[in-house]
């Protein structure tokens, strides 16, 4: 999605600025990672820089829901049963399946939280 292109860069920017020598990296294919969004969500209480990474990133993704809901051909939404919403704990749980490691670097994030809060809000597309 090339409209995540620059939070991806953003969000490269702070984990290489970061202390920690083992900061978290995007996918080989550049997409924004569960390691980088887990990290941003470690981060963010304590640190401005990742707090404000992390409101662009998920504003981005909240966005893009109501995108995809909003430009689907009205026969291929069944509609959905409740608002679209987003949180810190519920981006967690969206990423809670994929394990640490190399698999959440390798992971792209945006796909499983997408897919986690169009679930939560009931939507249902059509194949």
């Amino acid at each position: 999605m090339k409209s995540f292109m620059p939070v991806a860069f953003t969000i490269a920017a702070l984990a290489v600025s970061s202390p920690a020598a083992d900061a978290a990296q995007a996918t080989s294919r550049g997409e924004i990672s569960v390691a980088q969004v887990t990290e941003l969500l470690d981060r963010a209480p304590a640190n401005d820089d990742a707090r404000q990474v992390l409101t662009i990133y998920l504003t981005g993704v909240g966005e893009t829901a109501g995108f995809l809901l909003d430009a689907a051909d009205a026969s291929a939404v069944a509609g959905c049963r409740a608002s679209l919403s987003l949180s810190p704990a519920a981006v967690r749980r969206a990423l809670a399946g994929s394990s640490g490691g190399q698999r959440a670097v390798e992971t792209a994030a945006t796909p499983l939280i997408l897919r986690d809060m169009l679930r939560r809000a009931g939507c249902r597309l059509a194949n």
